[in-house]
C-alpha cells in the first residue's frame, strides 16, 4: 500500500477561530495520514487528542521594521503585508519551506495568507486556500487563489458573495456551514435552570469572540432602557467609553466556559459575524442580530450584507444610539424565519472537509506518472542496463 502523503497546515493566531477550525478538520483525517500544523501560537493546540506535529513559527506581529528607508517601500498591488527588512518574516518563509521539503508535503492547507499561497506555488508545492468572505478581488487574492490547486470554503454555498469569479468558484469546495463548537447543547428550559434565570422572560445574548475589540457596551445600554422587559447579558469582552450607567436588566458576565449555555438559554443572539459564531447561532437555531465587526477587506460586513440578503439575520451594521432604533431591530429579529439560518449550518461539514482535502492530496499525487517521468524513468532504467553488462 502507498503511503499517504502528508497534508501540512499553515494556521494564523489571530483569535482562536482558525486553529479550532484546523483541529475541526483533522479529527475525521485517516489514521494514517501524516498531518502538520505551523503556527506562531503552538498554545492553540494545547490538548488537541490527534497526533500532529506542531511547528512553531515565529510571531511577525508587532515586528520592527529597521530602517525608514525600507519603512518608505511601497506594498506592490499583488501582495497585502510584505514589509522589507523584517527579520522574523524571513525566518518564517524559510522555516515554512523547510518544513514542507523536509517532510515532502502532499498538500498544503493555508488559514489563511495570501503571500503564502504564491511562496506554496513558486516552491512547487500544491496549496488548498482557506476562502473568506470579503472584498478579495484584488491583484493579491485573486492570484492566491489561482495559484491554488483548490479553495475550501467553510460555509454553505449560498451563502457564496456574487462578485467571485464564476472561474474560482468551479474550483471552491464549499463543505456545508462548519462550526467547531464541541459541547452538548441543551433545551432552552434547561439551559435556563442551570444558569438561574428567569424561565420566562425574553433574553437577549450579545456575545463577543477573542478576535475583537470587545461588544460596545454604551449602546447597550441605550437597549436595556429601550426594552426594559429584556434581559441582555453579555458574553465575552466589552468595549467601554468610560461614562455608562449600569441597568439592572443588563448582566456582563465576561469570559465563560459555558458559553452554548448561555446561547442555549437566549430568544435571540446578537454577535459579530465571525466564521464558528454565525454557524454555531445557526446550529442552536436562535434570531440572529449580526453586528459586523471592523476586518480586513470588509470581511464581516461582506458576510453580514450576505446573511441579511438570505432573510437568515437582521443586519446591523450601526449600533443604535436612541430608544426606536433598538426597538426597531429587536421587532425585526423577532419575526425571522429562523429555519433560514438554521439550513446553513451542516453538521458533517468538518469531516466533509477532511474528506475532501485527502481526496485532493490523493488524486494529484496517486494518478498516473506523467510522460516525462516514464520517459525519465526509461533512462534511468536503460543506464542501470548498460552499467550491469
Amino acid at each position: 500500500m502507498t503511503a499517504k502523503k502528508p497534508i501540512s497546515f499553515f494556521v494564523h493566531h489571530q483569535g482562536r477561530g482558525h486553529a479550532r477550525r484546523a483541529m475541526a478538520i483533522i479529527r475525521h483525517f485517516s489514521k494514517e495520514r501524516p498531518v502538520s500544523v505551523m503556527t506562531a501560537d503552538p498554545s492553540l493546540f494545547d490538548g488537541f487528542e490527534r497526533d500532529i506535529d506542531l511547528v512553531a513559527l515565529p510571531n511577525m506581529i508587532g515586528a520592527a521594521v529597521p530602517t525608514m528607508a525600507l519603512f518608505d517601500q511601497p506594498t506592490p498591488p499583488s501582495m497585502h503585508c510584505v514589509p522589507m527588512g523584517v527579520a522574523e518574516m524571513r525566518q518564517t518563509m524559510r522555516r515554512i519551506l523547510d518544513h514542507l521539503d523536509d517532510i515532502d508535503a502532499g498538500l498544503f492547507v493555508i488559514d489563511v495568507s495570501a503571500e503564502l499561497a504564491l511562496l506554496s506555488r513558486i516552491a512547487s508545492v500544491p496549496a488548498v486556500s482557506i476562502r473568506m468572505h470579503g472584498d478579495r478581488n484584488d491583484p493579491g487574492h485573486l492570484g492566491a487563489y489561482e495559484a491554488s490547486v483548490g479553495m475550501l470554503a467553510p460555509f454553505d454555498e449560498r451563502l457564496e458573495q456574487a462578485d467571485y469569479p464564476a472561474h474560482l468558484r468551479e474550483k471552491t469546495f464549499y463543505s456545508g456551514g462548519l462550526c467547531t463548537t464541541t459541547a452538548s447543547v441543551p433545551s432552552r428550559e434547561e439551559a435556563r435552570a442551570r444558569l438561574g434565570l428567569d424561565p420566562n422572560r425574553e433574553i437577549v445574548v450579545a456575545l463577543t469572540g477573542g478576535g475583537g475589540a470587545g461588544t460596545p457596551y454604551a449602546p447597550l445600554t441605550v437597549a436595556a432602557r429601550a426594552a426594559p422587559d429584556t434581559l441582555f447579558i453579555t458574553i465575552g469582552p466589552l468595549h467601554l467609553e468610560g461614562h455608562e450607567t449600569d441597568f439592572a436588566n443588563l448582566v456582563n458576565c465576561g469570559w465563560v466556559e459555558n458559553v452554548v449555555e448561555y446561547l442555549a438559554a437566549s430568544d435571540i443572539v446578537l454577535a459579530s459575524a465571525g466564521d464558528n459564531t454565525v454557524h454555531e447561532i445557526a446550529m442552536l437555531k436562535r434570531p440572529y442580530i449580526v453586528a459586523p465587526e471592523w476586518r480586513y477587506f470588509g470581511e464581516q460586513v461582506r458576510k453580514a450584507e450576505r446573511l441579511a440578503e438570505l432573510g437568515a439575520a437582521v443586519n446591523m451594521p450601526v449600533w443604535p444610539g436612541d430608544f426606536a432604533g433598538w426597538q426597531a431591530v429587536l421587532e425585526k429579529a423577532r419575526g425571522l424565519d429562523v429555519e433560514r439560518l438554521t439550513t446553513l449550518f451542516d453538521a458533517h461539514a468538518a469531516r466533509r472537509a477532511a474528506e475532501w482535502l485527502e481526496a485532493c492530496a490523493d488524486r494529484l499525487w496517486e494518478s498516473e506518472p506523467t510522460a516525462a517521468a516514464l520517459n525519465a524513468n526509461a533512462v534511468d532504467a536503460a543506464l542501470a542496463q548498460a552499467a550491469n553488462r
